[in-house]
C-alpha cells in the first residue's frame, strides 16, 4: 500500500524508538560538560581580579586553579560520556535503518529493485546511511549545548552589566549577515553535491561489476562515460559549493568571535566613568571571549543539518515505496493450482500483458512459449509474486495471490531461473536457504538428487567449500545444480522454470534435467522455454505473442494448427542441427 509520507524529523524519532532515553541523557550530558567548560573561564577572572586587587596569597589562587581544573575534568568527563551515548545511539539508528530498507526491499514488488540499479542500493545502505553516524552522534547533543551554554553566559552578564553583555553581541548580527549570504540557494546547490555524490558512488560499482567486459573489449576508463561523467559531475558540484560558499564562510567565522572590538573600547570608556568596577570589567571581557565560539561551532552544523534532512529524505523515499498488497494471516488454500484470469500488466506506462488468461495443470507440466519479449517471464514471475498484476487476477488454490501473505505464495511456489544467485557462504548455507531448519543430512540428500553432490566433494573443503561473491568460483552449471538442490530442499508443490535449462553445453544440460526432474517428481511445474525439445511431453503449450495468449494446447496439435509455434519449432531445430554441426 502507499505510506504516508513523513518529516525527516518523525523518520529520525522512529528510528531512534529503542534509544531515546540514551539520546536525552546525551544531551543532558553535553550540556553539563558545556557548563563545566564556563568554570575555567569564571576562575580565570576571578585570578585576574585577584592580581589585579594585588591580593597575591596562594591559598585563593590555588583554590580558583583548582576549580578551573574541575572544570576542565568535569567538561571532558560529561563531553566523552555524552559523545559514548551519543554513538551508541547513533549506530542503534543506522542498525534500525539498514534493518528497515531491507525489510522494505522484501515487501516492494520485484520491478522496483530490477528498474533501480543495484549501485543504488548498495549506495544507499552502505554510503547514504553511514552518512548519518557522525552528525547523529555529535549534532544532537553539542548543537544543544552550544546552543544553551551561551544563553546562560548571555543572561549572567545582563546582569552584571546590560551594556557590557548587548555590546558583546555586535559581531553576531553582522556573522550572520555573511551566513545569510551563504544561505542562498543553499538547497539546490548542496543537493547537487549529494546528487553528484551518490551519483558518482552508483557508477562505481557499476563500473566495477562491468569491469570483465570493460576488460574483454579493451576499453580504458576515459571510454566508459557514465562512470567519468559521474566523476567530473561530483568534482564540479563540490567546485562550485567552495567556490559560492567559501568566501561568505571565511567572512562570518573572522567577524563573528571579533566581540573584544567593541567589549575593550566601551568596557574601558565605562570604566573611566566609574559605572563599572574592575572586577565586573574583567568577568565581562573574559565571558565575552567564551560567547561566541560556541555559536560558531553550531553554525558548522549547517552543512550536517541539510545533509542529514536530505539524506532522510531519500531513505524516506524507499521506505514509503509502494508494496505488494498483502495480508499477514495466513488464508486456507485447497490445492495447489495455478489460473491467470484476464491477467493485464505493464512496465511504468508500456502494457506488456493484454488480458491473459489460461490454467495451469496440476500435477503435471505446463509450459510457456513465445517469440523473445511476448511476456514469458513476465508471466512466470507474476505466478511467483515478484509483480502484482495491474488488473485481472493470479489465483493460488482459487484465492487471488493479492488475498494470501507473501510468505505463503513463497513457500508454495519454488522458482528457478537460468543464472540463480548464490551467496558468498558455503556450498551447504547455500543450499539450506531452501529450508533453513533443514538437516545436514537432508542437505546431501538433496544434492545427491540435483546431481550435484559428486562435484561438491571433490571442492576444497566440501560442503564448507565458500562460492565467492555470487558463486563466482563455480561453473554455469554448478551453480544451477546448487540452485536447483536448494529448490528440492525447499519442497514446494508449484516448480517454476525460467529458462533454467538454456546452456549451450549439451553434455551439462543433459545433467541438469535429470535434476530438474527429480525436483518436479509430483509437482505442478511450469516452464518458460526456448529450447522448445525441452517441452515436446508438456501436458499442455501455452502460446504467448505480443503479450496475449495465441493458442493453447499440446506439441502435437501445435505442429498441426498453429503456425506460430510450427516457426518457433522449425527455429529451434534449424538451429540444434546447426550446433550439431559445428561440434563435428
Amino acid at each position: 500500500m502507499k505510506q504516508k509520507k513523513n518529516s525527516a524529523f518523525h523518520w529520525i524519532l522512529r528510528f531512534a524508538a529503542q534509544c531515546r532515553g540514551k539520546m536525552v541523557l546525551s544531551v543532558l550530558l553535553a550540556v553539563a560538560g558545556a557548563f563545566c567548560g564556563i568554570v575555567p573561564y569564571f576562575a580565570v577572572s576571578r585570578i585576574v581580579i585577584l592580581v589585579c586587587g594585588r591580593q597575591y596569597k596562594l591559598a585563593p589562587i590555588a583554590l580558583w586553579v583548582l576549580i578551573a581544573l574541575l572544570g576542565y575534568l568535569g567538561s571532558t568527563w560529561f563531553g566523552t560520556a555524552s559523545t559514548m551515548l551519543s554513538h551508541r545511539s547513533a549506530f542503534t539508528i543506522l542498525k534500525n535503518i539498514r534493518t528497515e530498507l531491507t525489510g522494505k526491499l522484501a515487501r516492494v514488488p520485484m520491478g522496483y529493485i530490477l528498474d533501480t540499479p543495484s549501485g543504488k542500493f548498495k549506495t544507499m545502505l552502505v554510503d547514504t546511511v553511514e552518512k548519518l553516524e557522525l552528525p547523529l552522534a555529535h549534532m544532537i547533543p553539542e548543537l544543544t549545548a552550544n546552543i544553551l551554554v551561551p544563553i546562560f553566559m548571555l543572561a549572567y552578564l545582563l546582569v552584571l552589566d546590560w551594556r557590557m553583555a548587548l555590546i558583546s553581541l555586535i559581531t553576531i548580527p553582522i556573522g550572520l549577515v555573511c551566513y545569510m549570504g551563504m544561505m542562498k540557494d543553499y538547497e539546490i546547490r548542496y543537493n547537487r553535491v549529494l546528487d553528484a555524490g551518490k551519483n558518482m558512488d552508483a557508477a562505481i560499482v557499476e563500473y566495477i561489476g562491468g569491469i570483465e567486459v570493460i576488460k574483454a573489449f579493451n576499453q580504458g576508463t576515459a571510454s566508459y562515460a557514465k562512470y567519468t561523467d559521474a566523476v567530473k559531475e561530483n568534482q564540479a558540484a563540490k567546485a562550485t559549493w567552495f567556490r559560492q560558499t567559501n568566501g561568505f564562510y571565511i567572512a562570518g567565522i573572522a567577524i563573528m568571535p571579533s566581540c573584544l572590538l567593541g567589549v575593550l573600547p566601551l568596557g574601558a570608556w565605562l570604566f573611566q566613568r566609574g559605572s563599572i568596577t574592575a572586577p565586573v570589567l574583567i568577568t565581562c571581557v573574559i565571558l565575552a571571549l567564551g560567547l561566541v565560539s560556541p555559536l560558531i561551532q553550531a553554525l558548522r552544523y549547517t552543512d550536517s543539518l541539510a545533509m542529514v534532512d536530505s539524506t532522510v529524505r531519500e531513505i524516506a523515499g524507499l521506505l514509503e515505496a509502494e508494496e505488494l498488497h498483502r495480508p499477514a494471516q495466513p488464508v486456507r488454500l485447497d490445492s495447489s493450482n495455478i489460473s491467470l484470469r484476464d491477467v493485464s500488466f505493464g512496465y511504468g506506462d508500456q502494457e506488456v500483458l493484454h488480458r491473459v488468461s489460461f490454467n495451469v495443470v496440476p500435477g503435471g507440466m505446463t509450459a510457456i512459449v513465445g517469440p523473445s519479449g511476448s511476456g514469458k517471464s513476465t508471466v512466470a514471475r507474476l505466478i511467483a509474486s515478484f509483480w502484482e498484476a495491474d488488473s485481472g487476477a493470479v489465483e493460488l488454490g482459487g484465492v487471488d495471490v493479492r488475498n494470501i501473505p507473501l510468505s505463503q505464495v513463497m513457500d508454495t511456489v519454488a522458482y528457478v531461473s537460468q543464472d540463480n544467485f548464490l551467496f558468498h557462504l558455503t556450498v551447504k548455507e547455500n543450499i539450506r536457504l531452501g529450508r533453513p531448519d533443514a538437516t545436514d543430512e537432508e542437505v546431501f540428500a538433496a544434492a545427491r538428487l540435483a546431481s550435484c553432490h559428486d562435484f561438491i566433494a571433490a571442492l576444497p573443503q566440501g560442503y564448507d567449500t565458500l562460492v565467492g561473491d555470487g558463486g563466482g568460483s563455480l561453473s554455469g552449471g554448478e551453480r544451477q545444480r546448487i540452485a536447483i538442490a536448494r529448490a528440492i530442499l525447499k519442497d514446494s508443490p508449484v516448480v517454476v522454470l525460467d529458462e533454467a535449462t538454456a546452456f549451450n553445453d549439451p553434455e551439462n544440460e543433459a545433467v541438469i534435467q535429470a535434476s530438474i526432474n527429480q525436483l518436479i517428481q509430483g509437482k505442478t511445474l511450469i516452464v518458460i522455454a526456448h529450447r522448445l525439445s525441452t517441452i515436446v511431453h508438456a501436458d499442455r503449450i501455452v502460446v504467448l505473442n505480443y503479450g496475449q495468449v495465441e493458442a493453447l494446447g499440446t506439441h502435437e496439435e501445435f505442429l498441426e494448427d498453429c503456425p506460430l509455434y510450427w516457426e518457433l519449432w522449425n527455429a529451434h531445430i534449424s538451429a540444434k542441427d546447426t550446433g550439431e554441426g559445428d561440434l563435428q
